[in-house]
């Protein structure tokens, strides 16, 4: 005789329904604010194809904003994962190397044909290797912990940023982007090899983990005062932003060259 009874969930549920396996909302909520990223810089290049830049720019910082997000809400939540950080690297290409190199292209470089398509292609090939380098890198556990303060080479987003610098100035009518593709077809390229370069960069990832006591007023009015010049002003915003992260190459050169000759220092 049977002694399981007609009604024991047991008996009738399937393996699949048995195997099935729940995913916590904390795991899912870094990848969706990634694929909202994703969206902002595919549609980005929609904009871009129909001409209306302004807003293409805007979508393609709004991805900016949402990649320094995701990260941060992953070990904030303990939600990181191997799924999410080739999510993350996917959605940068698309982003930060596809879309400024539309954009860029569209705007001005399709002016020099040929020529202008390969130095946009370029610029996207070069931010594909960049986010390999990076992906690689991660998996090295013998590298010194100074090493964490510094990127080598300009980050997907920087770079992004970087070569967007001339549809700032045209925005305020201080180039016209055919007029100057010559000049931004040199400049895109030199874009370009700031990401593949092995010039060590500020890591701004371990930015505002701590902050003293004594500095939280400043840092909140600093950053009240750069969302209303962003918001107020925002291609004027951007170029003196742009243009200020490009003058720190020097100083996070010497910093890394000293720190790299203490190590060496330290050894022998």
């Amino acid at each position: 005789m049977n002694s399981q009874s007609p009604l024991d969930p047991d008996q009738h549920s399937s393996p699949s329904r048995r195997g099935f396996k729940v995913v916590p909302m904390r795991l899912l909520l870094p990848n969706i604010v990634t694929l909202l990223a994703l969206c902002a810089g595919i549609t980005s290049i929609r904009m871009g194809v129909a001409g209306r830049y302004e807003l293409a720019v805007s979508l393609i910082v709004l991805a900016a904003v949402f990649d320094a997000l995701d990260g941060r809400i992953a070990r904030f939540l303990k939600g990181t994962s191997r799924f999410g950080a080739e999510l993350d690297s996917l959605a940068d290409f698309v982003n930060f190397g596809v879309a400024p190199a539309m954009l860029v292209f569209v705007w001005s470089l399709d002016t020099l044909k040929n020529l202008g398509w390969i130095v946009a292609l370029a610029f996207a090939l070069c931010c594909a290797l960049r986010l390999a380098r990076f992906n690689v890198a991660l998996d090295d556990e013998d590298a010194p912990g100074w090493k964490a303060n510094f990127f080598s080479g300009v980050p997907a987003p920087a770079g992004a940023a970087i070569a967007l610098l001339p549809l700032y100035l045209g925005f305020h009518d201080v180039i016209d982007g055919p007029t100057a593709a010559p000049f931004i077809l040199i400049y895109m390229a030199f874009a370009a090899s700031l990401m593949v370069s092995k010039v060590p960069t500020w890591s701004g990832k371990n930015l505002g983990k701590r902050i003293s006591s004594n500095m939280v007023l400043p840092v909140l009015l600093v950053a009240v005062l750069f969302t209303v010049l962003l918001v107020s002003y925002p291609w004027f915003t951007m170029s003196a932003l742009v243009t200020c992260y490009m003058a720190t190459f020097p100083f996070s050169y010497r910093s890394f060259k000293r720190q790299e000759a203490a190590e060496a220092a330290s050894e022998d």
